[in-house]
């Protein structure tokens, strides 16, 4: 197994913060920045585990970022909003933002919090420019970044790890077991 050095992994996401800040500030230049630092969080989501040969994290990557853009676009038809641009009713919740905390939550649960945090640090500034965009109200922000979270802390386990953390839940009680090897 491969593992890189604890710079390269954030390669595509520093790039995306150096070239997503927007060079005006208009509507059409936040929403580029933020189109660009939540496709740099997908394809670091995909391309970490594939260069260190973890097929499993690329599974889990794409069980979480699918979960999470399919329980957005579920929302989007249940609650139609109205964007703050008044463009159409697909504000509710942020697809965006849902899209960038999943790939950024599985990078922190499969590799720790050295990728986690830069990659937190994008998908907020992603969440921040759907709002400066005129795109999302604050409450579809963070009702899609609570989406993208879940789904990549649930569906995503810790690589090389000793220890896992599960939650279960049913009808009538939840819970977290933790295994651990010794």
């Amino acid at each position: 197994m491969k593992h890189l050095p604890g710079f390269l992994p954030m390669i595509p996401i520093i790039a995306a913060l150096t070239f997503a800040a927007p060079a005006q500030a208009s509507d059409k230049g936040w929403a580029t920045a933020s189109d660009i630092g939540r496709d740099a969080l997908v394809a670091s989501a995909f391309l970490v585990p594939a260069v260190q040969e973890d097929w499993h994290g690329d599974l889990q990557a794409l069980g979480s970022i699918g979960a999470a853009f399919a329980l957005t676009q579920g929302a989007k038809q249940a609650f139609p909003r109205l964007r703050p641009d008044g463009s159409d009713n697909d504000s509710f919740p942020s697809g965006h933002s849902s899209t960038s905390f999943a790939a950024a939550a599985t990078l922190q649960n499969r590799y720790g919090w050295e990728v986690g945090i830069p990659a937190q640090l994008v998908a907020a500034f992603v969440g921040v420019a759907r709002v400066q965009a005129h795109k999302h109200y604050w409450s579809d922000v963070l009702v899609g970044a609570a989406i993208g979270e879940a789904s990549g802390f649930l569906i995503t386990s810790r690589h090389d790890s000793d220890v896992q953390v599960i939650p279960f839940g049913d009808t009538k009680s939840a819970g977290v077991v933790a295994l651990v090897k010794f």
